[in-house]
C-alpha cells in the first residue's frame, strides 16, 4: 500500500468511532452548557430538566411522563451513525405501547457533529426520515456538558463519563435510569429490546 494509504488509514484508526472502555467511574461535575435549565433533582428524576428541540423551543422533559424514554446522545459522521435507522425503527414499533426516543446530537467526540441545528435536522429528516424527538445540539462531556448529562453521568444509578456517540440510557415511566448502554450496542439487539419491553409491560 502506498505511504499515504497507510497515512490514511491510520488516521482513521486513530479518530474513529470504535474506542473500547470501561463504564466504570464520574469525572468531577462540570458547568451546564448554553441553553441549559437545571432544576432540583430532589426525586432523582429527568423530568426536572428542560432542553431546546432542534428547532430551538424550550421542551420540559416532564412532557415524557409515564412512557418509557432512551436517550441517546448522537452524532451525523460517526461509524455509529446507521444506528439512527434501528432507532426510527424500535420507535415505530413501540411508540404505541408507550416508548419515547429522544436522540440529542453532541460535538464531542471525533467532533463528528459539527453543523448547525438545521443542517443537523435536514440530515436526519432527510437520510432517515426520523419521527421521533430531535433535540438541539448540546455537550455531554466536558466544562459545558448540559445539566441532563451531568445528572446521568454524576448523579443517576449509573454513573461514569460518556465515551463515544449513541451511548445510550433507558428511563422507565416514573423518570428513573434503570439501564445504561454500550455505544455500539446496537438498539435493537436482544438487550435492549427485552428491557424496554420489560419496561413497557409495566404500569
Amino acid at each position: 500500500m502506498p505511504r499515504t494509504g497507510v497515512a490514511i488509514l491510520t488516521l482513521g484508526l486513530v479518530f474513529g468511532c470504535s474506542p473500547s472502555y470501561s463504564l466504570a467511574g464520574a469525572e468531577p461535575s462540570a458547568a451546564p452548557g448554553k441553553g441549559s435549565m437545571l432544576m432540583a433533582t430532589q426525586n432523582g428524576s429527568i423530568y426536572d430538566f428542560t432542553l431546546n428541540d432542534i428547532d430551538g423551543h424550550p421542551r420540559p422533559l416532564s412532557q415524557f411522563k409515564g412512557k418509557v424514554l432512551l436517550l441517546v446522545n448522537t452524532a451525523s459522521f460517526c461509524g455509529n451513525t446507521p444506528q439512527y435507522a434501528d432507532m426510527e425503527q424500535m420507535y415505530e414499533q413501540y411508540r404505541e405501547r408507550g416508548l419515547e426516543i429522544l436522540a440529542f446530537p453532541a460535538n464531542n467526540f471525533g467532533r463528528q457533529e459539527p453543523g448547525t441545528d438545521q443542517e443537523i435536522k435536514t440530515f436526519c429528516y432527510t437520510k432517515y426520515s426520523l419521527t421521533f424527538p430531535l433535540f438541539s445540539k448540546i455537550s455531554v462531556k466536558g466544562a459545558d456538558k448540559h445539566p441532563l448529562y451531568r445528572y446521568l453521568t454524576e448523579q443517576s444509578p449509573f454513573p461514569g463519563e460518556v465515551e463515544w456517540n449513541f451511548q445510550k440510557y433507558l428511563v422507565d415511566r416514573q423518570g428513573k435510569v434503570v439501564a445504561r448502554y454500550h455505544h455500539r450496542t446496537k438498539p435493537l439487539s436482544d438487550d435492549i429490546v427485552r428491557d424496554v419491553e420489560r419496561e413497557l409491560a409495566k404500569p
